[in-house]
């Protein structure tokens, strides 16, 4: 491997870190939140989101210099990092195969970097353009399909081929050194290349399929299915069509280190570290990282023999909310964090009575208005003189002209 080489894999390495430390502070920034909205402008979920752009973009950089199938080995061993992290600084458990996994995986990824071989450059023809348009044009077909079918599965397998795919387009992406002396015949070079939109759909199409199976799958499954699909299909188009190579006789090393690489991420994908990061980012708006554990309820009376599982409030969410409303834009808020200040009393001297902030996970129906306690203001009554305090007595009718004793 040539000192290029050696820079490269050192941005792969860094990018895997970035990886690493972005899940780590999404999560911190989602567990200090109470909704989407002030999950999404946490300054720790901020900057993950950004250490993840800069690892993508490292990745990029390193397939110039790099194989496919040591790059993304490299970020796949990105979730032992995630899950040491985890453990390091959140006192998320680890079990004896994931630490196992940790360093049979620092094993296998320095297997692969000793045996990858000088890259041949392959120039972006016209035909090479048109398939990767029209793999993009099918990729994203299938994407559609497979929501509308739900499977978690297909849907993770679509979305790790689509970011190996786009792994693939930065691979193939080769622009002229004398276009990337000034930033901006740069610019123009990379604006005016059709294999750079091709790259960014493939990239947004993977992170919204990973997203979306996500939310109806087991984390740790979708995951490993996810890292699975990225890292073997790209490789072995990469290998065939690209001008991957491996060091003379070092095939086999590197055959059984990829291997082996994405088996212990199918490990470390189930493993509480990363599995409990994964989770809080897959609750709804206004979901509380400690409500999912829910234990099977016992056998109803007269039901077949089967323990009838709890309704977790990860899924109750979606019974209690209507259909239309399930986009987080559209979502009613499920936590109020500061509660609410109610005025009770006559309209003279009402008096503030502060509600405490709703704290389930399913939204509550409101009570009908015949059900509401309702306001009894007093009957307005207008001025009334006082009664007399002094008796009534007789008063005698004298007439003129008659005795008074005659009368």
């Amino acid at each position: 491997m040539t000192a290029g080489g050696w820079i490269a894999l050192g941005i792969a390495v860094f990018g895997s870190l970035c990886y690493a430390a972005g899940s780590i502070l999404q999560a911190v920034g989602a567990r200090r939140s109470t909704s989407a909205v002030t999950t999404l402008g946490h300054p720790l979920y901020l900057v993950g989101i950004g250490l993840d752009m800069t690892a993508w973009l490292g990745s990029m950089v390193a397939l110039r210099q790099l194989a496919v199938y040591l790059v993304e080995s490299v970020l796949a061993g990105s979730l032992a990092l995630t899950a040491f992290a985890a453990w390091a600084f959140l006192g998320s458990p680890l079990r004896k195969r994931d630490v196992a996994a940790i360093g049979v995986t620092i094993g296998a990824l320095a297997g692969l970097a000793m045996s990858a071989g000088q890259q041949h450059v392959v120039a972006a023809s016209f035909t090479l353009r048109l398939s990767f348009i029209g793999a993009l044009i099918v990729v994203l077909g299938l994407g559609f399909a497979a929501t509308r079918i739900g499977s978690p599965g297909l849907i993770a397998t679509i979305g790790g081929l689509s970011v190996g795919a786009a792994a693939l387009g930065g691979r193939a992406l080769h622009l002229p050194d004398e276009q990337m002396r000034t930033v901006g015949s740069a610019a123009m070079a990379i604006l005016g290349e059709p294999l750079t939109y091709v790259l960014l759909l493939f990239a947004a199409n993977g992170m919204v399929m990973y997203a979306n199976a996500l939310q109806s799958g087991e984390v740790g499954r979708v995951t490993a299915i996810h890292w699975t699909a990225e890292v073997i299909a790209p490789s072995v188009i990469a290998l065939t069509l690209l001008g991957d190579t491996f060091r003379p006789g070092w095939w086999p090393v590197a055959l059984a280190a990829a291997v082996i690489t994405v088996g212990c991420a199918v490990v470390l994908a189930s493993a509480p570290a990363t599995a409990t990061l994964d989770e809080t980012a897959a609750l709804p708006a206004g979901a509380e990282p400690h409500a999912l554990p829910a234990p099977p309820l016992p056998v109803l009376p007269g039901a077949p023999g089967h323990p009838v599982t709890a309704l977790v409030p990860l899924q109750a969410w979606r019974l209690a909310i209507p259909i239309e409303a399930r986009w987080p834009a559209l979502q009613p808020p499920l936590v109020r964090g500061y509660g609410t200040v109610v005025w009770w009393g006559p309209s003279w001297a009402p008096l503030p009575i502060w509600v405490p902030p709703d704290r389930t996970l399913v939204p509550r129906d409101r009570p009908k208005l015949a059900d509401r306690p309702q306001r009894i203001w007093p009957a307005r009554v207008g001025p009334q003189l006082p009664e007399s305090r002094r008796p009534a007595r007789h008063r005698e009718i004298i007439i003129p002209g008659r005795d008074r004793d005659a009368a």
